[in-house]
Parts: structure tokens; sequence; C-alpha cells
């Protein structure tokens, strides 16, 4: 191969591989997020609680992670709402933290992940997501008007396919610290090596 045409080659593969990495939105209004807005770090998760992988995240890295930078004002997380693994799933257990208001909506997510281990293991879902919807002040029939609402539902979806279709999010979890993507559950310690490179990054 002529070298003009190897560097086209080359050219082609780099531009394929830039077209083909997230460009997740910037951070919005709209978005459901815990810790100080004038935090210097934003991380923003794009997660399902049907993700298998999200839960773990949740369940066994993320309290510690909290504890140490949002609580303290050093990091704003924001979650963002995929729809990967069971869908119809996904789906519900968003719609019942919505429903449950703003300031029970990450209790709820956090409740979903831990039961989702249980929702898989029955195939039946629905007993647990009443129990966290109980928890969380919805009754029975509040629960099922929750997941039942279309106008609900498609703003979910539409923001899910706008993440997959325009932002090229492909897997959950998906991770954006100030501007720059990771894909896959991070470790504690990727985490700190992220949050560390991110101190100087601008969003």
């Amino acid at each position: 191969m002529r070298p003009t045409a190897r560097w086209a080659v080359l050219i082609v593969t780099l531009c394929l591989a830039a077209c083909q990495r997230p460009h997740p939105a910037p951070p919005s209004a709209e978005d459901m997020a815990m810790g100080s807005a004038n935090a210097p770090i934003t991380v923003i998760e794009y997660a399902s609680v049907a993700c298998p992988h999200c839960a773990s995240f949740n369940n066994d890295v993320f309290p510690a992670f909290k504890a140490r930078y949002i609580d303290t004002g050093k990091v704003r997380w924001i979650l963002r709402e995929a729809l990967t693994g069971d869908t119809a799933l996904a789906a519900a257990g968003f719609l019942t933290a919505h429903c449950a208001g703003k300031d029970k909506y990450f209790s709820v997510v956090d409740d979903m992940f831990h039961a989702q281990a249980q929702m898989f293991a029955t195939g039946d879902p629905q007993p647990e997501m009443l129990e966290i919807a109980g928890r969380a002040g919805l009754t029975p029939a509040q629960f099922e008007a929750c997941i039942r609402d279309p106008v609900a539902l498609a703003a979910i979806e539409a923001r899910w396919r706008e993440a997959e279709r325009h932002e090229g999010v492909r897997q959950t979890p998906t991770f954006v610290i100030n501007g720059r993507v990771y894909t896959g559950a991070l470790t504690g310690p990727e985490l700190d090596s992220a949050v560390a490179h991110a101190k100087g990054a601008k969003l």
C-alpha cells in the first residue's frame, strides 16, 4: 500500500473512532441531580434500574463515593435514565421514582437497584415495586396509574432515544466526568482517578 493510501486509511479510521465516541449533552435544569450546584466537578451517569452492572455500581461503589465527594460539595451528580436491560422494568422503575417526587427520586432509584436481584430471581417485579412505591408514599392505585401514564412514558422514551441516537450513548453505565466519557462500571479507585483528572478539565 502506498504511503498516501496508508495515511488515507488512518485518517478514515480516526474519524470513525471519533464519530463513534459518545457526545452526551451538557448538564441542564431538567436533569435529576444531587449535590451542590456550585461543585467544581459534575458527573453524569447514564444508568438503567434494569441493568445489573448499574445495580452493582450503585450498591457497592456509589455509597462511599457519595459520602466522599457529593455530600462534601466536591461533586454534583446527575442521573440520566437509560432504558437498557428489561426496558419495561426500567421504564416502570423510573416512572415510579418521578411519581414519588423530586425529594424522593434518588431514594426510589436506590431501592430499585437494591431490589433488582430479587425481581430478576422471581421474574415478577410487581410485588417488590409495589413495596418500594408504598415506602415512597404511593398507594397501589397511584402506582398503577403512574406506570401506565402514556405521556410520562413517552417522555422517558424520547430522552433515551435522544441519548442513543444523537449523543451516542450505547451502554450502561456510562459516565461523563467534566466532559470526559467513561464506559462501564467504574471501581472506587477508578472514580477517584477520574475525579482527580477532572479537576483540571472544563465542562
